[in-house]
């Protein structure tokens, strides 16, 4: 018998919809404060439409798209419920993980010589002060290997200070930002339309 789409389900219920087993579901509770099922007497837990919503986006991030259970936190606290949420429809959801591979791919653009974006100041990287567990990504920069090897067999550093972000840098940075403003903006717009 099918329920109506607004009723409220049982674990197994959302477990088989889920396809995934009634554990899964009780360990992510412990792990998304923000599922919260209504718990009857003996214990028994009734998911919430929004309660499933949210489940199906939690389930597609962290195996459709490969998060851990950390990077989904990072999300919920960033985004909000409401953007996993509008991942449980698949066919309207923008994908966190196409909007990560696209700054990717606009960081690898080959070099050409454009004029900076409009709104983007040049600064220094002084004026920088991001947190200090964010840590280095060294993915995108550029390292002389053999400079590395001489220093790590003299047992010291290099004398050179590494040089900051050339103007091309900079103007992909730009980039970057202008193309996450847009998407924050769609997001935003598609979950106020929603």
């Amino acid at each position: 018998m099918d329920k109506a789409p607004d009723a409220f389900r049982t674990i197994s219920e959302v477990a088989q919809e889920l396809d995934i087993p009634q554990h899964v579901l009780r360990f992510w509770e412990t792990r998304f404060s923000q599922i919260k099922p209504m718990k009857r007497s003996g214990g028994r837990r009734y998911y919430r439409p929004d309660d499933v919503d949210l489940l199906k986006g939690i389930r597609r991030l962290l195996y459709g798209e490969g998060y851990t259970i950390r990077g989904v936190q990072r999300i919920l606290k960033e985004h909000g419920v409401k953007s996993v949420q509008g991942l449980a429809d698949s066919a309207a959801a923008v994908s966190f993980g196409a909007i990560e591979d696209a700054i990717g791919a606009s960081l690898m653009e080959p070099e050409d010589e454009e004029a900076p974006i409009k709104g983007v100041a040049d600064s220094d990287d002084d004026d920088y002060q991001g947190d200090e567990e964010e840590g280095i990504d060294f993915r995108f920069t550029e390292v002389d290997d053999e400079d590395i090897l001489t220093t790590f067999r003299k047992g010291g550093t290099t004398a050179a200070a590494p040089a900051g972000p050339s103007a091309l840098d900079r103007e992909r940075l730009g980039r970057v930002l202008a193309d996450l403003v847009a998407c924050r903006e769609m997001l935003d717009q598609a979950l106020k339309d929603g």
